[in-house]
């Protein structure tokens, strides 16, 4: 992985938005340029080693978590019920 420097709200954010069921590998890559390998290696650094092992069991093989292995019906990078994010901020209700 390329060292990219990252604030800790832009890390902090990248790691929520891997742990979103919905929110595909591509989404990240779009938003913050990381591959989905780059991802893993900032979780297991990022991460206690127990939550990253969850983190991986979860996701492993997940279709949403693959943009080529949703089905169509799905059409956005976050649930519906999610807050509103505007310049990678979540803003209030």
């Amino acid at each position: 992985m390329e060292e990219k420097l990252f604030s800790a709200t832009d890390i902090d954010r990248i790691i929520e938005m891997a742990w979103e069921d919905r929110t595909t590998f591509e989404a990240i890559e779009i938003q913050f340029g990381l591959k989905q390998q780059d991802v893993i290696k900032l979780m297991r650094k990022e991460m206690k080693p127990s939550s990253f092992k969850m983190w991986r069991e979860r996701t492993k093989g997940r279709n949403t978590k693959h943009e080529a292995l949703r089905g169509d019906d799905i059409d956005r990078f976050k649930c519906s019920r999610q807050k509103t994010i505007s310049m990678n901020k979540v803003s209030k209700r």
